[in-house]
């Protein structure tokens, strides 16, 4: 019998996402650039892919944008993207981790993210820069502000709970009842373990294999070949 899920599998919904991403960056004004960031070190290199305005305008406050966990630059705003190139001077990073960005340094916080920001954001000329910041992104604005609070004019954070303790979660704040299991759904090692996570992130439930089985298989797929 032919396997019409095979078929779909043939026609990747992330690379056609990604091209279409591309291009509407790319119309927007913005240009995709990787810097390097380990000044010749090469037991510690560290670059970080950026897009960035193909012609900035020095009279236009500029704008970083912070992608959430689990997204990159693309995918977390490519839908929203022209709502701020009209007034900004738009800056849209992929975080160490996500997307095209790779260190070898062993550190994970957001203050190391936030310093390489700042590095990465002062090799293309910005002094001064509005951010907002999604869920981790959140989280990483919040330390860059604190750690560079004269380069920061002003940040929004959007569903960052940098707030948030543990007591928090034990009391039931969320449906998941300690950070050992957030981890597990936000990080995920398996099909079904990514599946869990679609359905923690949409409101409705999808309906149909091809988006909910066919679509996070191939994501799950992607995932693992950029880890190996």
């Amino acid at each position: 019998m032919f396997d019409h899920l095979k078929l779909l599998r043939c026609f990747s919904f992330t690379a056609s996402r990604d091209w279409l991403f591309k291009q509407s960056f790319s119309n927007a004004g913005l240009r995709s650039v990787t810097t390097d960031l380990s000044h010749g070190n090469p037991l510690a290199s560290t670059s970080m892919h950026c897009w960035i305005p193909k012609s900035p305008n020095r009279s236009k406050p500029n704008l970083l944008l912070l992608h959430g966990f689990g997204a990159n630059a693309m995918w977390q705003y490519g839908e929203h993207l022209r709502a701020f190139t009209g007034r900004f001077n738009v800056y849209v990073p992929d975080l160490l981790f996500f997307g095209l960005s790779s260190t070898s340094e062993p550190n994970r916080s957001e203050s190391f993210q936030a310093r390489c920001l700042m590095r990465l954001m002062e090799a293309h000329g910005v002094e001064r820069m509005n951010v907002v910041g999604i869920s981790y992104g959140g989280f990483v604005g919040y330390s860059l502000a604190a750690q560079f609070p004269e380069k920061v004019e002003k940040i929004v954070l959007c569903c960052a709970g940098v707030c948030l303790e543990e007591k928090d979660m034990e009391d039931g704040l969320f449906k998941v009842p300690n950070l050992e299991e957030a981890t597990g759904i936000l990080i995920p090692q398996t099909p079904e373990k990514l599946k869990e996570l679609i359905r923690f992130s949409f409101v409705k439930p999808i309906k149909g294999n091809v988006y909910g089985v066919c679509r996070g298989e191939e994501r799950f797929d992607q995932i693992n070949t950029q880890r190996s």
